[in-house]
């Protein structure tokens, strides 16, 4: 077999054929796996709103949309989005879930799934994702904290931890992580109020009328 001559133009061609392959590769396992990873994430997405809403008969996932937000980052404000998945049964929305989140966390970003009434009263919370100290932190997936927020009214309920003069009861050892929690809280129900709160419980989601934040 004659060997290849050592030059220029046959290591960039040699160098391109390789990048080729590889691309190909990379790109069948991308063809592959992608409907399986999407299909996944809308399970997870199903599953934690089934747990955070009363039951429902629609798919909310497939009729979720964005609400504009503005947020506060050390002094200044920014523009942001959360999703939120409306539920219904026999046509009436029974409730809400909303995708939030908080970078107050001890280790920063924190995503919970939300689950508000269609009267504005939490139903119940699930943690998406949390980076918190294991063993401290990490007890806000724990029934005992996180079950205190079922069935609150915001409007009655102080949604911060009682050292700041609020109602709820911290994690031992864990105050940074309930603040964070509380604040992941908060920016939901603010959401909320500001854009479904006014909706009647009959309403179906092409008849909702949001107010300022927008939709996407």
């Amino acid at each position: 077999m004659k060997k290849i001559e050592s030059s220029l133009l046959n290591m960039v061609l040699s160098l391109f054929l390789i990048c080729a392959v590889m691309s190909a590769a990379l790109a069948s396992v991308y063809m592959f796996t992608k409907d399986p990873i999407a299909n996944a994430d809308k399970k997870k997405i199903n599953d934690a709103i089934g747990l955070v809403l009363p039951p429902f008969d629609n798919s909310p996932a497939d009729e979720s949309f964005k609400i504009g937000i503005t947020q506060n980052i050390d002094g200044n404000s920014a523009a942001d989005t959360l999703v939120f998945y409306p539920a219904y049964k026999d046509g009436k929305l029974v409730g809400t879930a909303i995708s939030s989140y908080t970078f107050k966390g001890y280790s920063g970003y924190i995503s919970v799934m939300v689950g508000i009434s269609s009267d504005g009263t939490i139903f119940n919370t699930k943690v998406m994702d949390q980076k918190e100290t294991p063993g401290l932190g990490t007890k806000m997936t724990d029934t005992k904290f996180h079950d205190q927020f079922n069935g609150i009214n915001p409007e009655e309920f102080k949604l911060q931890v009682k050292k700041d003069g609020g109602d709820v009861d911290a994690i031992t050892a864990a105050t940074i992580s309930s603040r964070a929690y509380c604040d992941a809280l908060n920016r939901a129900v603010n959401a909320f109020k500001t854009n479904m709160a006014s909706a009647p419980a009959s309403d179906s989601a092409s008849s909702i009328q949001l107010n300022e934040g927008g939709i996407e």
